[in-house]
């Protein structure tokens, strides 16, 4: 694959999070500890792409995908947007990135400000881009979300709507500047599961009439296979495992991927589980297991798993894995 069919490309993107000591544990502990939110994380988005990034909460999803975005400081690492390093822009190249990338929130009754009336909120981005015929942009934008008539919702507030259509001004508001890269940070897990679907539906059109990539962020692999074409599964702040979604579900190599699967609820009763489980806590990201990650929670465990740390390499064309069974 050249280099033109990558949008994003991710090399060794790290961020840690210092850890605030009291006096007597300063004292004691000559050794600066950290949170290793995200650590050595690499991977690519192809242009037109629905990437997933998916595991437990506390992995280190939005932490990556905010750092994507520059809304963050990364500790390390590159993030290459069309051949250009994102992390190294200063205060004018930023601001002119923000038109090309932008975030869909998880929790949209969080997202919006209620004071703001649905008009001032999606076109905001705008003001603040100096980008005139507004009153025409928020038209086009809401009726892109699939919020019509779209005048009848300019002066309502977000108390006014329901969860979807709050979300649907959400995504209005992140479309109003034509981006060509989204991150969305799980956007139908706040959402009733009757409207879940359609929300996806919106977000795979819009990606197919507009050629937006995503970066789709989520704890839940059944919406994953629904809307991505590729998956990363991140652990501890490391991706673990890595392919196309059909690939990785019905042939995941990771215990850790495994047992995420075996935990996603099928409607039919006749269909026998897997019965790989996780046993055991995740462990105090302060002080990380050594070796494997996993291993403190793996029944495949074995002696190098505790002592080496596996390198992620591909097992197969597409698909990685960091695991010392493969």
């Amino acid at each position: 694959m050249s280099s033109k069919d990558k949008l994003v490309v991710i090399e060794n993107l790290k961020k840690y999070y210092p850890v605030r000591m009291g006096l007597l544990q300063s004292l004691r502990s000559k050794e600066r500890l950290f949170v290793k939110a995200v650590d050595e994380v690499s991977f690519h988005i192809k242009n037109g792409e629905i990437y997933g990034l998916a595991g437990e909460s506390g992995c280190g999803k939005t932490t990556t995908g905010k750092l994507i975005l520059n809304l963050i400081t990364s500790t390390s690492g590159k993030v290459m947007f069309k051949g250009e390093d994102i992390l190294s822009l200063k205060k004018g190249g930023i601001k002119e990135f923000r038109k090309r990338a932008q975030i869909i929130y998880q929790d949209p009754y969080e997202s919006l400000d209620p004071r703001m009336t649905i008009f001032d909120f999606v076109s905001e981005p705008l003001i603040v881009h100096n980008i005139g015929d507004i009153e025409k942009r928020v038209e086009e934008a809401l009726e892109t979300a699939e919020l019509t008539p779209p005048r009848e919702f300019f002066y309502r507030f977000p108390h006014e709507l329901s969860g979807g259509q709050r979300q649907r001004v959400a995504i209005a508001r992140a479309m109003i500047l034509n981006p060509e890269f989204i991150v969305a940070d799980e956007p139908v897990s706040m959402l009733d599961v009757s409207i879940r679907t359609s929300i996806l539906n919106l977000m795979m059109r819009l990606r197919d009439e507009f050629d937006i990539s995503y970066l789709y962020i989520t704890h839940d692999l059944a919406t994953a296979k629904h809307i991505c074409d590729r998956i990363g599964i991140m652990y501890l702040g490391k991706i673990v495992e890595e392919a196309q979604v059909e690939e990785l579900i019905d042939n995941a190599l990771h215990p850790y991927t495994q047992a995420l699967i075996a935990a996603v609820p099928d409607p039919d009763p006749s269909v026998e589980k897997s019965k790989a489980i996780i046993k055991g806590e995740i462990p105090d990201p302060i002080h990380l297991p050594t070796g494997c990650r996993f291993h403190t929670r793996c029944h495949y465990m074995k002696d190098i798993c505790m002592k080496v740390e596996p390198e992620i390499k591909e097992v197969s064309e597409g698909h990685r894995i960091a695991c010392h069974l493969y």
